[in-house]
């Protein structure tokens, strides 16, 4: 795991109680190893921290822990979007919680505290409902008829058989496919159903 903090104190003290846990290795910051989990200590979710939060999400594929004194809905919601999926509250950091956080990121799963928990997902809710649903997409980020067509391919269906099946053209089949190649940056067909697979798209 990689600690970050531009507080001396709070690094030296998180240091000092994360080396004393054997399931956690401390690597230093570009020292070289590839860490699994980079965890950053703040105050406060503000323009800085959150440019610091986007760099580490474009520089590292760990996932993020925010180590954090105060945070509300908003924030949470743009620090989940630079990928730090475990927030702890300074107040709530003790060793063994630290250790249940960074182990859980470190599987892929995230950690909120309780108390924001229902806000999230009444926002997640309200985008769902105000910003996606109008424009036919999800969060996904896939539309559903994106999303149909992706199953087909997964399927083994070629471009003639999923537009009789969808009743769409042919061009417009090629259309969509094209469209979530260049958005999500994908070289193929095959390409896009690994990527619509891996990450429980379709």
């Amino acid at each position: 795991m990689d600690l970050r903090s531009a507080d001396p104190l709070s690094h030296a003290g998180a240091t000092s109680q994360l080396r004393a846990r054997p399931e956690i290795l401390l690597v230093e910051t570009d020292g070289g190893g590839d860490p699994q989990v980079v965890m950053v200590i703040e105050d406060t979710v503000d323009e800085d921290v959150l440019r610091m939060l986007r760099r580490i999400r474009q520089s590292t594929p760990a996932r993020g822990v925010l180590i954090i004194s105060h945070i509300d809905e908003q924030q949470l919601v743009s620090a989940a979007e630079c990928g730090f999926i475990g927030v702890l509250r300074r107040r709530e950091a003790t060793s063994d919680r630290m250790v249940r956080v960074i182990s859980a990121a470190a599987r892929g799963e995230g950690y909120v505290p309780p108390d924001l928990l229902g806000s999230l997902l009444v926002q997640v809710g309200r985008m769902q409902g105000q910003v996606l649903g109008p424009r036919g997409l999800n969060l996904t980020g896939l539309s559903v008829r994106e999303t149909e067509v992706l199953k087909l391919v997964a399927e083994g269906y070629d471009t003639a058989d999923i537009a009789l099946k969808l009743s769409y053209s042919e061009r417009t089949i090629k259309n969509v496919l094209h469209a979530v190649m260049v958005r999500l940056n994908l070289r193929n067909r095959s390409h896009a159903v690994a990527y619509a697979l891996r990450h429980g798209l379709i």
